[in-house]
Formats: C-alpha cells, structure tokens, sequence
C-alpha cells in the first residue's frame, strides 16, 4: 500500500474491508504455497548434489537405480537440507531479483541506482513508504511492456523476500532457543550448588528444620544415590526412603509384634502404676518408651 491510489467513495472503502479479509488471506496462501514448491525444489538439486558427492566418494554406488540400489535409499532416506543454505539460495535469488528491477528503474524512472535498491526492499518486503512509486508518470516508452515487467519483478521479489524472512526466523528461532538452553543450565547449575551448600540437611523442601521432634543424621558418608539426593533438597520416592531406613523399619515391625502379642517385654510394677501399660502399634511403642523414662526417673 504506497498509498498513491485509495478508494474515495464509502462504497469502496466498505468493499476494500471485506475484499481485504479475502484478498490477504488468499495472498498469504499463495505466498506459503510458492515457500513450499521453492524449497522442495531447492531440496531436490541439494539432495542431488549430495548424492553425487557420495558417489564421488564410493559410498554409493554408480550403477544404482531406484528399483535395485537399495543403499542409496537407506543413505538418502533421512537426509534434508540445512536451513542456512536455503537461506544463502534466498538471499542470492532476492539479491539477483532485486538488481535486474533497480537495473530497469534507474534509466526509465530516472532514480539512482541506490534509490533503485532501496525501492525494490521497501516494496518486495511489502512496507510501502510510498516516497518512491514506480508507474507514477504520465507517459512512459514501451508503457505496456514497462508495467508488466514491473508487476513480474515485484511478484517475484514479494515471493523471494517472503520466503527469506520465513527463513530468517526460523534461525532466529533456533538461536534464541539455544541461548535459552545455555542460560537454562548455567541457572541449574548455580541453584543446584546453592541449594547443596545452603540447604544440606533437608530431605524434602520445606519447614523440617523448624519442627524439634525431627532429627536427621547427615554425618555419616553418602552410601547411595538417595542420600546424595537427601543432601540435595530433592524430594525422594517412597522406594528410596524405605530402602535408606531398613534397619529402622525392621526394628519397628519388632516392636510392634511384640506389643501387638504381648511378649517378650515384661512391664515392672512401677511402669504399670505409672498406667504405661498396653496398647497397639505405634501406641504402644510410645507407652513403652514411657514407661521406660518413666522408670529411669
């Protein structure tokens, strides 16, 4: 839109609003269209070109054919090409296109060549500053022929142009992601290192420091994976706490089968006045500790 010739009426601009919904779309279709078909042919002459240099080299065979080589179907099978030299073919065919439109404005517009160049990147990349317009004279020579060159090298400097910047974000895309990778591990490693030296007694995130019932024992050597985890702040499985404390669970099932059927424990009279007596499971584990304190003192 250089802006040189617009609707006057209301009847137009109303017909421009919905004529645009469509007429864009289907532009923009097109465009993606012309994207497709390039790079699959862009594809073809670089797969072919590959596929020489592995015959050049002998990993193919020279005499193979689509119904007996079956090598060079597994070789080629899975091969496609860099995105940077689609972008190098795109930057070279705009650049092509690009000089052969400015080599015909120059003479017949009479604009410099530089003013010719940036001519051709406002309106093959659709931004339409309208201070330069080609086709904007009264009279022209080969008027005709002029507007239909015109119209042919701005179709296909849009296409090119449309297609390069496709291209260029997806790079852009790549990069960002990658810087995104890298900054994402230098952060994973400093927390985890800070987690490591701040946070060395804490099994699992959380307020367990604060809670005096709760004692962790954290001098003794790393024996597993899961004790190196627990030193972390990771939150452990149930498999890995129950494998870490099987001496502790193994005396507890004790304890609670025997205070389950009474045996062999015998309870002395003070601990019975004392009414610590009885009780099952981890009740009676705590009445019998109890009733131990209780006799000690």
């Amino acid at each position: 839109g250089f802006g040189m010739t617009t609707p006057a009426t209301v009847g137009g601009k109303i017909f421009l609003i919905f004529y645009g919904l469509i007429g864009c779309a289907g532009t923009i279709l097109f465009f993606n269209l012309f994207l497709e078909r390039l790079i699959t042919v862009i594809a073809y002459v670089m797969k072919s070109c590959h596929e020489r240099q592995l015959r050049r080299k002998g990993v193919l065979p020279h005499n193979s054919r689509r119904g007996s080589g079956t090598s060079e179907v597994d070789s080629l099978a899975g091969w496609k090409p860099s995105v940077y030299y689609v972008m190098l073919i795109l930057c070279v065919a705009s650049l092509i296109i690009s000089c052969c439109a400015s080599a015909m404005y120059t003479p017949i517009e009479g604009w410099s060549y530089f003013d010719s160049l940036y001519f051709c990147f406002v309106a093959f990349s659709t931004i339409g500053f309208g201070d330069l317009v080609s086709s904007q004279n009264i009279k022209y020579e080969s008027q005709g022929l002029y507007r239909f060159g015109n119209f042919v090298f701005i179709l296909m400097g849009v296409c090119c142009i449309y297609s390069l910047f496709n291209v260029i974000s997806i790079i852009i895309k790549q990069s960002i992601n990658w810087i995104l990778k890298k900054l994402d591990c230098r952060c994973c490693h400093r927390c985890q290192r800070k987690l490591f030296r701040s946070r060395r007694n804490v099994v699992m995130p959380g307020n367990v420091r604060s809670r005096r019932n709760i004692s962790i024992e954290t001098d003794a050597v790393n024996e597993s994976d899961t004790d190196g985890r627990r030193l972390s702040g990771e939150m452990i499985s149930m498999k890995d706490f129950l494998a870490s404390n099987k001496v502790s669970l193994a005396i507890m099932q004790k304890q609670l089968s025997e205070t389950a059927n009474g045996y062999p424990r015998q309870m002395s009279s003070n601990s019975k006045q004392n009414g610590f007596s009885g009780g099952v499971g981890a009740l009676g584990i705590m009445n019998n500790r109890l009733a131990e304190t209780s006799v000690d003192r």
